[in-house]
């Protein structure tokens, strides 16, 4: 009888490795699709996540964006640069530079609006949206780090952020050369 039941528990514990979603910190399970999923493009190829970019949107610099932010706060512009990296597990943010080993600035696509593929590092990017500056709790700065591989430059004394972020409604992909 000991081991009907030591085999039934052991069974049941596999069927429910099998079946259980990948978490993230929050608890939550994380987005798996097609948005997220790594793209295999050649040189010059493009893909766009998110709503279609508009022409003529005004354009800004990550590096106009840190030393005035206030003054660009809330309004629709647009950025190009290059992936510095990306969320590994959903695809939910990426940090942009102007250009390689520039300072960047984290991308959010919305409240999971959208995904970029979990390979997106070293892409250029061209990205419509708005900066925004807000303070990021302290579970949410260790989700961030340890769950995305995320970097901040500095921390608050109780152990939040405050960050100049861009808010994305669309982005364009392209595969550097």
């Amino acid at each position: 009888m000991k081991r009907i039941i030591v085999v039934l528990s052991f069974v049941v514990a596999l069927s429910i490795s099998a079946f259980a979603q990948e978490m993230n910190s929050k608890g939550e399970p994380v987005a798996k699709n097609e948005q997220n999923k790594p793209v295999d493009l050649k040189a010059g190829d493009k893909i766009t996540r998110g709503g279609a970019l508009t022409a003529g949107v005004k354009k800004s610099s990550i590096e106009k964006a840190f030393k005035d932010p206030v003054k660009i706060a809330d309004k629709t512009v647009e950025l190009n640069g290059v992936v510095v990296r990306s969320c590994k597990k959903e695809g939910c943010w990426a940090e942009v530079a102007d250009k390689e080993g520039g300072k960047s600035v984290r991308v959010t696509f919305g409240d999971h609006a959208f995904f970029i593929p979990l390979n997106a590092a070293g892409m250029k990017v061209r990205a419509q949206g708005t900066f925004k500056t807000k303070v990021l709790a302290k579970d949410h700065v260790d989700h961030l780090i340890k769950d995305d591989g995320a970097k901040f430059d500095s921390r608050n004394p109780d152990g939040s952020v405050t960050e100049v972020s861009f808010d994305a409604t669309g982005v364009e992909l392209v595969k550097a050369s």
